[in-house]
């Protein structure tokens, strides 16, 4: 095999006929100091390896910091953590506002449910006089006090009907009668009626639209955390490539000048630059999927005055904790899921809701019996001399009998079989959700085992890659690698380091999604 000449012989051979030759009377300062600095550059071309890292020192051109084992710890006033965003999205975020309506909503459905009980004031007044002769006078009175039990109707009245031609039906005496009475349903009504049944059904969705609220914020906060871990991704992502065109500069450059020195073959020059253009290009789309990642991240920051805010371009988020769901925790999940799910609770609180509307339907099946009485005085029952037997007793009442009943009841029994429909509906949703819920919260917590494994099995293939890259670093420092095969070493272990950080945000998303099925949420932070 036919020796390299090194560049050192090469620049001697070439000034070696201007060195026999008999030197001319002339300044030879000049040409000394070139030669002098010739000779230095031969002789550092004669050295086949690059200067070793040592302490304290910028790392040599062709070593590489993808073998530090721990990235830098991040400036933790820069950091913007998974805490600081649930206490930004729960105080402001306009969705989780809006969440919070729904309970308002339903308070203000049972407030107008309750005014089917407020008591009502009515009055009215005629009067006709033509001819000089009074018709009639009449002025009625009547305060209307709904009680609940028993659909009771109390009733206090006062009328004033006077006149020539006044139905003596009606007639008054002229200080006007007064009365106190009840009006009961004995049949249709007793137990329940349309209004205690509003009342029930309205109180009962104020559970369900509590559920739904709880729902809803878990949805929105679900989303927050999944962009976030997306931004932390594609943070990642974007700084190990990005330190991979560094190196890979830094090695091009290195390259180059020894190319030019002869101490190195130029084509190598021309992988170093395609090595280097690769990964400039592959950083410049991920600073663009950086920058969308933080555009969807910006969708869920708001400050107290309802403002969008932006996410700042210095911030950086937090390291995944990678907090392990023990057997323990998961069972305790699995029992929230199955009872106190935010979907399940809203079906409940449904049924409920639909068994008070089929008991109502059932209520209108009887006939109407109401029964109505009322005790009478003269409207002056309140001066001394007034005589006894114009007073309340037992002697001056009035009594009132209604009754009603459909022949065939087809609307009654049409709209209680539809109610019963409804109610079973209900129930094999809430049967078919349970199951569906639990299957959820089973398969993202093998999810979670699969990713824990997959995480320490990938951490062992980021350690042997390393070892090859430190391996190929030394064999080139003997002169026996390539720089393609250091660039192929450095861009796999790169990749892997990729793979591992999607792992990492992987795992916390999942973790979030196991959390939200099971219809609560963590913030992650607080488990620090």
């Amino acid at each position: 095999m036919k020796k390299r000449t090194t560049g050192f012989w090469w620049l001697v051979s070439g000034f070696w006929p201007y060195l026999t030759q008999k030197p001319a009377p002339i300044n030879l300062t000049l040409p000394i100091a070139a030669l002098l600095t010739l000779l230095s550059l031969g002789a550092l071309a004669q050295t086949p390896a690059l200067p070793r890292r040592a302490a304290g020192l910028t790392p040599a051109p062709l070593q590489t910091r993808q073998l530090a084992t721990d990235p830098p710890a991040a400036d933790t006033a820069r950091v913007f953590s998974l805490q600081d965003l649930a206490e930004l999205v729960f105080a402001n975020h306009p969705l989780v506002k809006q969440a919070a309506l729904l309970s308002a909503d339903a308070q203000a459905q049972v407030l107008a449910a309750r005014g089917g009980f407020d008591p009502k004031l009515g009055s009215g007044f005629d009067r006709k006089i033509f001819g000089g002769t009074d018709y009639y006078n009449r002025w009625a009175n009547e305060l209307k006090v709904p009680l609940w039990p028993g659909g009771i109707d109390l009733k206090a009245g006062y009328d004033r009907m006077v006149g020539t031609y006044v139905n003596p039906e009606y007639r008054t005496p002229l200080d006007g009668l007064a009365g106190v009475g009840l009006s009961v349903p004995l049949g249709q009504g007793l137990l329940i009626d349309a209004r205690r049944s509003t009342l029930r059904q309205a109180r009962i969705m104020v559970q369900a639209a509590e559920a739904d609220q709880v729902k809803q914020i878990n949805e929105v906060w679900l989303q927050a955390v999944k962009d976030y871990w997306n931004w932390y991704y594609a943070s990642q992502q974007a700084q190990l490539v990005q330190e991979g065109v560094a190196l890979a500069d830094t090695r091009f450059r290195a390259t180059s000048r020894r190319a030019l020195l002869g101490d190195q073959a130029p084509i190598d020059s021309v992988e170093a630059s395609i090595t280097v253009q690769d990964r400039q290009l592959q950083a410049q789309q991920l600073v663009v999927e950086l920058q969308n990642a933080r555009l969807l991240l910006s969708n869920h920051l708001w400050n107290k005055d309802a403002q969008p805010v932006e996410l700042p371009a210095y911030a950086v988020p937090q390291r995944p904790m990678l907090v392990p769901v023990d057997t323990v925790q998961f069972g305790q999940l699995q029992r929230q899921a199955a009872v106190a799910h935010p979907t399940l609770l809203k079906l409940d609180a449904k049924i409920r809701q639909l068994g008070v509307e089929e008991r109502y339907r059932r209520e209108l099946l009887k006939p109407k019996i109401n029964v109505s009485g009322t005790l009478l005085s003269r409207g002056d029952f309140y001066r001394p001399e007034v005589p006894a037997y114009y007073d309340f007793g037992l002697n001056n009442y009035k009594l009132g009998v209604d009754f009603a009943f459909p022949l065939f009841l087809r609307q009654e029994r049409g709209k209680l079989q539809q109610a019963r429909l409804k109610v079973q509906d209900a129930t094999l949703e809430q049967q078919q959700s349970r199951r569906t819920i639990v299957n959820q919260v089973q398969a993202v917590y093998n999810s979670l085992q699969a990713y824990e494994r997959q995480l320490t099995l990938q951490a062992q293939t980021i350690a042997n890659q390393r070892q090859l890259l430190q391996a190929e670093l030394q064999k080139f420092e003997l002169g026996e690698s390539t720089i393609f095969l250091i660039n192929a070493r450095e861009s796999k272990l790169i990749e892997l380091r990729i793979k591992q950080e999607s792992l990492r945000a992987s795992y916390e998303k999942a973790r979030a999604e196991l959390y939200y099925y099971a219809g609560t949420r963590t913030l992650g932070a607080q488990e620090r």
